[in-house]
């Protein structure tokens, strides 16, 4: 089957760029959004229709959700203004650009506020990547309910829209790791009148349109990809039925089904004239009742505990957790609703089913809008690291249906995959040849989320519809997912043969379990994608993590290395692979992190920087973190499977000192806890044993056993085979990805290589 089809949409979808244009396109594009009244002023405008306010810098690029979102609303003949970082201490700078005619739009910015400011051990960042010159503290905590209150305060009544990756991730009750509770929805917290969820074009355009032709924003109750607060007990018409959670992921009371081939009533015929009382039997056939159940889907919205219940059960967290999980489909996924309060106090956080995909054409409109690709002048020369960073890639997808747990992409961008078409990414690519100042000729990158899921879709739209896995490639990749990588293939293969493009390289996460369908694609890529060094994230090597992570086993990444090891050396070059792992991730044990720290060992790899499992919102990871319940299988009072969580600072601390075993500073932690684990024959100087006896004077706390021996371990060749690029480490929406951007879970780089 053919995987560049197009996604199947409902009927009732509106195309992105098929509504009329607001009557203010007649001003045309600007050269940049506008972040003052001069510049409004000088683009003849009396006011802003909408204004967007974000947490990060101003880049006119469409890898920031603002930038994207700012021009789709301009395509649509708005006019869009931009607050950048506004000082949230009073309502003063909200107020700069006036009030705007239609809402106020507001994000934390490509990444979650929390995620952006604080260390998986909740300290402090330094900096701050998507702010100029990287200063830190230029956006509040859980800046999206700061900003939207402050909003509120500029101008009374004025709608305001929330969304991005914060939003999107705090749309019901979740666990908050940063405060070691479970919150509340945003919505309450923020006052906002609507939360767009997931991809937001098709919400946010629909949003613009309908407040545009004088419909009130709390009439708007219709639209996928929203959530707003309603009574206790509304429904939108009394076509509308409730059903409790319970019902979806535990056995419930017996449910007698419609039978089939029951007698209706009917016209009486020549039959039922003869035999009075006797009715006709009328087959129903098997697309009448799909269509049927479908209808009903259509009309039922599941209600999940309330946020009273699970901020203090942990089953019935993990129970919403789940139910969440599984109706995330866009295809079947049916509306859910929440109360928060209790009493007369008491709401409901209503929302709608998840937005339909876009089509490649959309996807492709989207991403050629007439973007400056460059910051607002108004910074200057001012350095602003994320831009740097993507400044010379290319989105080329969005979505992934890996459905790792720890990460946030599929919660929020999707399971399905929605791609550019190939002359769409052509397009762009020569325009950041022609147009982007510093280009030598290197693109740093062509991917997404993800590296190698363009235009891998399931292979029936009927199974796809009606699918509720939680993972299209766990524990086995589905047989009905397409895994043919040849666009992509024939992709790079016509970016590098571009004029003026020396190299093209791939610096997204490779699905490394997908690739080895793949070989002539591996071949590609080794041979002409690597710039010597290749990320890759097996995150761990026993089954025990790996399950609860819904990754692979380290098999696959054996199978891929071994590829990738002689595809370069049949192109005569010497190349390695990057590895990034967890630590204390839900459901390890310090025994997981022992057999990991021999495998790094044996494999001789030398971590630099690492990082802790990091539990963020709405992610199945943190709800095992919170409830140390397993919601990838049905919750029982009784039984069920417990998972551990590694809660404590000095655990945490341990399991990073694993995958770090080579550092002097953490071996005195290590032999204590070895020896607590009757594992004291991995201390001394063997080949297999993980850490010596000795101690390196000014090292640990302790003073050194053998200085001789510091200098034969501390630079051990080992540090070779890691990779020797000082490479960053790997944050959480360090790349941008799309107006959303997801965040994967901090990982590990390799040690820079030392000059003996």
């Amino acid at each position: 089957m053919d995987s560049t089809r197009q996604q199947p949409q409902p009927a009732a979808v509106r195309p992105l760029f098929g509504y009329r244009k607001f009557w203010a396109h007649r001003f045309g594009p600007a050269p940049f959004l506008p972040m003052s009244r001069a510049e409004m002023e000088q683009l003849g405008w009396d006011a802003c229709d909408i204004i967007l306010v974000t947490g990060d810098a101003y880049i006119d690029h469409p890898s920031f959700g603002m930038a994207l979102v700012g021009r789709l609303l301009e395509a649509q003949g708005f006019r869009v203004g931009i607050i950048s970082q506004p000082d949230w201490n009073s309502a003063a700078d909200f107020r700069k650009l006036g009030k705007p005619n239609l809402f106020y739009g507001v994000t934390a910015g490509n990444m979650d506020s929390m995620v952006n400011r604080y260390t998986s051990d909740r300290k402090i960042r330094s900096d701050d990547a998507y702010t100029p010159n990287a200063e830190p503290n230029k956006r509040p905590d859980r800046a999206v309910t700061v900003y939207a209150q402050r909003c509120r305060e500029a101008f009374p009544g004025t709608p305001v829209i929330i969304g991005s990756i914060e939003a999107s991730l705090r749309r019901i009750a979740h666990y908050d790791y940063w405060s070691d509770k479970v919150r509340r929805s945003v919505l309450p917290d923020s006052k906002a009148d609507l939360l767009v969820f997931g991809n937001a074009e098709r919400a946010i355009v629909e949003i613009a349109h309908r407040l545009a032709r004088g419909e009130k924003v709390g009439e708007i109750r219709d639209i996928r990809g929203t959530a707003f607060m309603v009574p206790p007990g509304w429904l939108p018409s009394d076509e509308w039925a409730v059903m409790d959670s319970t019902e979806v992921d535990t056995p419930g009371p017996l449910v007698q089904h419609a039978d089939p081939y029951a007698m209706e009533t009917a016209p009486k015929s020549t039959l039922t004239a003869t035999m009075p009382g006797v009715q006709p039997v009328r087959i129903v056939s098997r697309s009448e009742r799909l269509a049927a159940r479908r209808e009903r889907r259509a009309h039922t919205v599941v209600r999940l505990p309330s946020y009273e219940q699970v901020k203090d059960d942990p089953v019935l967290y993990a129970h919403a957790s789940r139910t969440f999980h599984l109706e995330s489909n866009p295809g079947n996924a049916r509306a859910l609703v929440q109360a928060h309060g209790e009493g007369a106090s008491c709401r409901d956080v209503w929302l709608n089913p998840p937005p339909v995909p876009l089509t490649t054409e959309e996807l492709d409109g989207v991403y050629e809008l007439p973007y400056a690709r460059r910051p607002h002048p108004a910074y200057g020369e001012a350095k602003i690291p994320a831009w740097e960073m993507i400044r010379f890639s290319v989105n080329i997808m969005r979505g992934c249906f890996g459905g790792c747990t720890f990460c946030s992409i599929t919660e929020h961008e999707g399971r399905i995959i929605q791609s550019r078409s190939e002359d769409s990414v052509i397009r762009e690519i020569e325009e950041m040849r022609d147009k982007t100042p510093g280009f030598t000729g290197i693109v740093s990158d062509l991917g997404g989320p993800t590296a190698n899921m363009y235009h891998l879709t399931c292979k029936d739209p009927k199974i796809e519809a009606a699918c509720r896995r939680l993972s299209c490639v766990f524990p086995d990749i589905c047989e009905n997912m397409n895994t043919d990588h040849s666009k992509l293939i024939s992709l790079y293969r016509r970016a590098r043969s571009l004029k003026g493009v020396k190299k093209v390289l791939i610096g997204s996460g490779l699905r490394y379990d997908l690739a080895v369908r793949s070989p002539e694609y591996i071949k590609e890529l080794v041979q002409h994608h690597v710039g010597g060094y290749l990320k890759i994230a097996p995150e761990h090597t026993e089954a025990g993590p790996l399950s609860k992570m819904m990754k692979p086993g380290i098999g696959s990444y054996d199978k891929f290395k071994q590829l990738f090891d002689r595809f370069s050396r049949e192109a005569g070059k010497e190349q390695y692979l990057i590895p990034y792992f967890i630590a204390a991730h839900p459901g390890t044990q310090d025994e997981d992190m022992v057999n990991l720290a021999l495998w790094l060992k044996k494999n001789n790899f030398r971590l630099d920087q690492v990082q802790t499992f990091l539990p963020t919102p709405m992610a199945l990871a943190t709800t095992m973190y919170h409830t140390e319940r397993n919601p990838l299988k049905k919750l029982h009072r009784q039984g069920g499977e417990v998972v551990g969580a590694v809660r404590n600072a000095r655990q945490r601390k341990l399991h990073k000192a694993f995958l770090r075993y080579h550092d002097p500073e953490n071996w005195p932690l290590l032999r204590e806890a070895l020896k607590e684990m009757g594992r004291a024959d991995l201390i001394g100087n063997g080949k297999k044993q993980l850490i010596p006896a000795w101690q390196p004077a000014g090292t640990g706390g302790k003073t050194a056993a053998s200085p001789t021996k510091m200098g034969q371990n501390s630079r051990s060749t080992a540090t070779t085979r890691a990779g020797r690029p000082g490479n960053l480490p790997r944050q959480p929406g360090t790349r941008p990805s799309g107006p959303k951007t997801a965040f994967k879970q901090p990982g590990s780089a390799p040690r820079k290589k030392r000059t003996p």
